[in-house]
């Protein structure tokens, strides 16, 4: 019970340590106000944001750049009104709602964020009449019922590679958050440094991060275990793995937000209720078969039926006569590509940066936990109600928000089941 009790707390303290971590700060310098503009996934370049000061005084204007992102520093800080140009907007989106001024408050030495969700034309109009209403929000859940299925998928996958390697190891990886941003990191260089095509380029990424997942368990991993090095330490060895490969790729990618040089401005396509991206609609595809085809592997293989057994006790599994490091070595290798290709999709979703993965971290271990830990189906069923609620939310709750939902659904699911939804009840003490 002691030991459990102390591995718990070192969990928490890594993971706070992570996500309270001097990455996200922003900038010392900034007294202002900014955003992101996005239209159907894609960011919209060349929209008109004016600020004024409450009582109507103009304070500046500001263009959206090729991310969608605008910024405005003011002098003293105060409430300021910002609005938003309806009239340079794409033509088919307008802001949800009609409401395109929003007044917030810029204190001393920060930034605050002005948050103008848009939408189709006509998608939220107001007719005056209850039928209208309903249509329209029931329109709203589908469209954010979809944005959520993709979110859980990418979630699922960066959360399967986790879920396996604790199963197999016991380690709870700090640093898996990286892997993903190395997929999308890898995938960018082939792509807009080497002038590859996306696909060759991410299918390259993919392999190359497998790779390095394999050398990661043959030359550092491994070599611990052998050394008898406790799992609690190990975890912790994970968080000083996670720190230096992120300023690792700050050093090295820079800490500009990028994007692919293909499938960027696509138009959306409009199915039933559903508005999106034609590569949001592909991008599922690839990872429902990714999924669909690591399930099977699991259940039919020889390789997934041996590390199953090394995930329920490798100590038997051994005795068997099965090849734990092997098995071992194989789930690093496929969890590495796997990670790697949850941060391709996530990067063809929004745009790169240095910390994209760390952001994914608690969401991650959120649909793991939920799922039950060292599960891979409870890992893919706790991704995709992470995912849902995350999105779904939104209907109540403010975008900035939208986190709070899925930590609410873990804990209470938690609370009535500690093991997961999958997970199995195990003695302690």
């Amino acid at each position: 019970m002691r030991r459990a009790v102390i591995a718990f707390t070192a969990f928490l303290g890594g993971l706070i340590f992570l996500l309270a971590g001097p990455a996200h700060a922003g900038p010392a310098d900034c007294q202002g106000l900014r955003g992101t503009l996005n239209f159907q996934g894609q960011p919209v370049n060349g929209a008109r944001i004016s600020v004024t000061t409450e009582d109507g005084k103009p304070v500046s204007e500001a263009t959206t750049d090729a991310q969608g992102k605008w910024d405005v520093q003011v002098e003293d800080p105060g409430r300021y009104k910002v609005t938003l140009d309806p009239s340079s907007l794409p033509q088919n989106a307008e802001p949800r709602g009609g409401t395109n001024v929003r007044t917030l408050s810029v204190h001393e030495g920060n930034c605050s964020t002005a948050l103008f969700p848009l939408q189709p034309k006509g998608a939220g109009q107001d007719q005056g009449q209850q039928s209208d209403d309903n249509s329209a929000f029931w329109t709203r859940a589908a469209q954010l019922t979809f944005e959520g299925f993709n979110l859980g998928l990418i979630i699922a996958l960066a959360a399967l590679g986790l879920s396996l390697i604790y199963g197999t190891t016991g380690l709870t990886n700090f640093a898996h958050g990286e892997l993903v941003t190395l997929g999308a990191i890898l995938a960018y260089g082939f792509n807009a440094g080497m002038g590859l095509g996306l696909i060759p380029a991410a299918a390259i990424a993919v392999i190359v991060a497998g790779l390095l997942g394999y050398l990661q368990d043959r030359f550092f991993w491994g070599q611990l275990r052998r050394r008898g090095t406790g799992i609690i330490a190990m975890m912790i060895i994970s968080i000083g793995v996670a720190l230096f490969l992120r300023y690792l790729f700050l050093i090295l990618f820079g800490g500009q937000t990028e994007a692919y040089t293909e499938f960027n401005a696509q138009p959306g396509v409009q199915v039933g209720p559903i508005s999106a991206a034609p590569k949001n609609f592909v991008a599922m595809g690839i990872e429902l078969v990714v999924l669909i085809i690591v399930g099977i592997a699991l259940l039919r293989t020889r390789t997934g039926k041996a590390a199953r057994a090394v995930a329920d006790n490798p100590a038997l599994a051994a005795s068997s006569g099965i090849n734990v490091d092997r098995v071992v070595r194989i789930i690093w290798t496929s969890g590495g590509a796997i990670a790697a290709l949850a941060g391709i999709m996530l990067g063809l979703s929004q745009n790169l940066k240095y910390t994209m993965g760390q952001e994914m971290l608690l969401l991650i271990f959120a649909g793991v936990t939920l799922g039950g830990l060292g599960t891979a189906f409870g890992a893919l069923i706790g991704s995709l109600v992470v995912g849902l609620f995350i999105q779904v939310s939104t209907l109540w709750v403010p975008p900035e928000l939208k986190n709070v939902g899925a930590l609410a659904v873990l804990i209470i699911v938690l609370l009535v089941r500690p093991q997961g939804i999958l997970g199995r009840r195990e003695r302690i003490g």
